[in-house]
């Protein structure tokens, strides 16, 4: 299964879709941070849950390493 076939690439399209839309004349932030950012928080958190807490398996599942993830979540305060 390809994990881009399910929604999610649409769901991305549109919301920036939507944001560009919204800006009514502002200057759009920097794309990639902003969707990073927003992604990535939930993200670690929905995998950390799906993985019951275990950060060696969540690490596994996000395909990162053991010492990255426990960075990452230091910084969303997710510890």
């Amino acid at each position: 299964m390809n994990p881009c076939n399910n929604g999610l690439a649409d769901a991305v399209v549109r919301t920036l879709e939507q944001y560009f839309n919204d800006l009514d004349g502002e200057k759009p932030v920097p794309v990639y941070d902003m969707v990073i950012k927003c992604v990535e928080k939930p993200m670690l958190r929905f995998v950390l849950e799906r993985a019951s807490g275990n950060q060696s398996t969540a690490a596994r599942l996000l395909g990162i390493n053991r010492n990255t993830l426990h960075r990452k979540l230091a910084d969303y305060n997710l510890l």
